[in-house]
């Protein structure tokens, strides 16, 4: 599965005609099987300490106290941490509550590298989150998203009924709150497995497990970029000039304030004349992305020059230019240089995927010591890991 896949099955007018501004189903988009099963949720649910909010049971829009699911254990060094009660999870699940995992690409590789093709594409950070429920109770009520969603349906049926948006573009931290719709929805559906949903950020949604079946979804929430955050990024950017560090002189004489406002504005107006300044923005946010942790033991000081060693990038949003001269890898905040040589290997890491030294040494035709210390100093740079060969 690849966003290549995901972006084709959403349609080829999706970017021009849907993204931000409606809503978007596929049915059978995508083969599900083996992504993330109920088994997987057991394990990880098993094996890791998860304290609220990260996961929590809801009920009629309402969060469950976690009296009602675990219980308190005191450790030897006198710390305490929830442990589940299965039996009272379960109690609580088949009384209408819905499980939500949040982050659920931090726990479980294969949601991850879904997320990550998924910002290869829209240039954004993801978080991804499961949600596991059994009954036609709704675990939120009806409610909207502060950011675009995209929805997988694993296992089971979800019903989803969109209402759309009560104000255009709602944000988290706003002037007003929007008002709940008062019509019927727009749309009635069903997702099963494989199925394919696009929200856009604002629209009002109600969702339940009513057709008489369990039900297990993913939802990837993409980061959105407004106006105030390019504002704030041209801000930054323009502390390079004395007039954007300076006090403001709120108690000097009209004539003066005027005159400091007038240089501002001529900074400002510069900025927004020119036509690729979204493009710089998209770039510059991409560069600066910071990846999903991944350490690379054994290894500590020195990738091995061994052949089979597996190398992939943590950041999905690295910028690569290549030049005659050089090649220049932007990503989680630092800028890297290469010889030419290099291109086709770092071109391989950045397009995703899991590659050995010995196919990027293939592909850049070099020896497999050089692709190993080019590989050492993206790891040192947090921006790839490796792991031992399979």
């Amino acid at each position: 599965m690849s966003s290549a896949c995901i972006a084709e099955r959403l349609g080829e007018g999706f970017l021009a005609q849907a993204l931000h501004r409606d809503y978007r189903y596929v049915p059978d988009a995508l083969d599900v099987r083996g992504l993330m099963t109920w088994d997987d949720l057991d394990g990880i649910l098993a094996t890791h300490r998860l304290e609220s909010p990260r996961l929590r049971l809801s009920r009629d829009g309402q969060t469950l106290a976690l009296r009602d699911y675990t219980e308190p254990v005191t450790t030897r060094r006198h710390t305490v941490w929830h442990r589940l009660h299965p039996a009272q999870l379960h109690a609580r699940l088949a009384e209408g509550a819905s499980l939500t995992l949040d982050s659920i690409d931090e726990l479980h590789r294969p949601l991850a590298h879904v997320a990550e093709d998924l910002e290869r594409a829209f240039r954004t950070r993801l978080q991804a989150n499961l949600y596991a429920s059994w009954t036609a109770v709704e675990g939120f009520g009806t409610h909207w998203d502060d950011h675009d969603v995209v929805v997988l349906q694993l296992d089971g049926a979800k019903r989803w009924r969109i209402y759309g948006p009560t104000r255009s573009y709602p944000l988290d931290r706003d002037t007003e709150e929007p008002v709940p719709p008062t019509s019927e929805p727009i749309a009635d559906l069903v997702l099963r497995p494989g199925d394919l949903l696009y929200v856009p950020r604002g629209w009002w949604h109600a969702v339940s497990a009513d057709q008489g079946t369990r039900s297990l979804h993913v939802t990837y929430g993409l980061q959105p970029h407004t106006p105030t955050n390019l504002i704030a990024w041209i801000g930054e950017k323009l502390l390079a000039h004395e007039e954007f560090r300076a006090d403001l002189p709120r108690l000097a004489p009209p004539g003066e304030q005027a005159a400091f406002l007038a240089r501002i504005r001529k900074l400002l107006d510069e900025q927004f004349d020119d036509p690729h300044l979204l493009t710089r923005y998209t770039a510059d946010r991409d560069a600066q992305a910071l990846g999903r942790m991944s350490p690379s033991l054994p290894y500590l000081t020195e990738v091995p020059a061994i052949p089979g060693v597996r190398v992939w990038m943590t950041t999905a949003r690295a910028v690569l230019t290549v030049t005659e001269d050089a090649v220049r890898l932007a990503a989680g905040g630092t800028v890297y240089e290469f010889a030419p040589a290099a291109g086709p290997a770092l071109r391989a890491l950045v397009n995703g995927g899991v590659h050995t030294l010995d196919e990027l040494a293939r592909t850049a035709q070099v020896e497999v010591a050089d692709i190993a210390s080019l590989v050492q100093e993206l790891v040192t740079g947090q921006v790839a890991a490796v792991g031992e060969p399979l």
